[in-house]
């Protein structure tokens, strides 16, 4: 079996990746290079602490259990060195600045849903984060919560399946599909199946294949620091945030998440606004996400920033991704809207898919993710 995967960012190379496990002949186009899109411009987080129990937290959470494994396995294949994706299971804290009633409902439900979500005084958070503000009313630990280099891991998925004999074709453009092929823009290449792993511009390759699907783009910004010791030591992030994944809202929405990386940098955000493809940096977000980030660590007021970059999340309207087959179109798959959670997602989505196509039993429910959900293939 000959799958072409269209899209190198984390959900395509995990996809390939998976698929290659499983004995297929893998090809991965993509019309930049690995990690070149959303993937490149994300902060890495692998989080349970964020999603409402249900479809998107399951998935989650059996990504979250495989990510582990895969790099242990993938270690072993490629050697400790090729495999470092800077993986560190250093736990989340979410902590609230005003009420706190709805951050302690939103962890109980989590824990009847099987997440570790514990809570905390605020006594007990300054233990783990002494640079907090003093301002907080309540807190809650989520040990299961890490982080990735996200970059480090897409190319390493992807040297699994170059490793096993697949291909990487960058700089090629996919245009559109046919009956056991891929047409690009360098010709067409002959296959038994398409996965459309392009993020926030699934939407319009899957027009072109004939069988739209609604993704749009959510702009999002981050701002980096220069390096400095020991000031967050966990993903820290106001409990607001997880309203503003949730929202449906196309108007800028910004919320507080900092954290450090293995460099020394420490990661700021986040923001979300439904503006097209305008890659423009602007200023004024940068300044929200500066101010609330300093109300949380007063201690950044002193540190520069060093960068900011920005991002495209793709975005479906019930928020939820598509992962498996497209009954409009024989041959061809999605795996794509997993907006800001495609990291953390990444491995249980191309698990999922490579069991649909091979008729393994799905370890998740798949049809959550079907592209023919009530509403969404319209």
């Amino acid at each position: 079996m000959h799958v072409v995967v269209v899209g190198a960012g984390v959900i395509g190379a995990a996809c390939a990746e998976a698929l290659s496990a499983a004995g297929a002949t893998v090809t991965v186009v993509d019309r930049s290079g690995p990690a070149a899109g959303t993937t490149g411009a994300g902060e890495g987080n692998v989080l349970v602490s964020d999603k409402e129990p249900g479809p998107e937290l399951e998935l989650a959470q059996a990504s979250r259990r495989q990510l582990p494994e895969l790099l242990a396995r993938l270690a072993d294949e490629l050697g400790a060195e090729q495999a470092d994706v800077e993986w560190q299971p250093k736990g989340g804290l979410v902590v609230a600045t005003t009420d706190s009633g709805p951050l302690h409902d939103f962890a109980a439900r989590q824990r009847a849903a099987g997440v570790l979500a514990e809570e905390i005084t605020p006594e007990r958070a300054f233990e783990l984060e002494p640079n907090l503000t003093r301002e907080i009313t309540g807190a809650v630990l989520y040990p299961e919560d890490g982080q990735v280099q996200p970059v480090l891991l897409a190319t390493t998925l992807l040297t699994a399946v170059r490793q096993r004999g697949g291909r990487l074709l960058s700089g090629v453009t996919a245009t559109g599909v046919t009956k056991n092929a891929l047409v690009t823009d360098s010709g067409t290449i002959p296959c038994d199946h398409v996965v459309n792993a392009c993020g926030p511009w699934a939407g319009d390759f899957a027009t072109r294949a004939g069988a739209p699907i609604p993704v749009l783009p959510r702009r999002g910004l981050i701002l980096v620091t220069t390096p400095v010791a020991d000031l967050v030591r966990h993903k820290v992030y106001d409990a607001d945030y997880v309203g503003a994944v949730a929202s449906g809202e196309a108007d800028l929405q910004t919320s507080t998440v900092v954290e450090s990386t293995p460099a020394g940098t420490v990661l700021i955000g986040s923001s979300r606004q439904r503006v097209g493809f305008d890659d423009t940096i602007q200023v004024d977000v940068l300044r929200e996400l500066a101010r609330k980030a300093i109300r949380l660590f007063p201690l950044l007021a002193k540190v520069n920033v060093m960068r900011a970059y920005g991002g495209f999340r793709p975005y479906l309207p019930d928020h939820l991704p598509v992962i498996g087959p497209d009954p409009r179109v024989p041959g061809l798959w999605h795996a794509t809207g997993h907006e800001g959670a495609g990291i953390g997602l990444a491995v249980a989505t191309g698990r999922l898919l490579a069991e649909l196509m091979t008729g393994k039993e799905p370890h998740v429910d798949p049809k959550p993710f079907r592209v023919d959900r009530q509403g969404l293939a319209a």
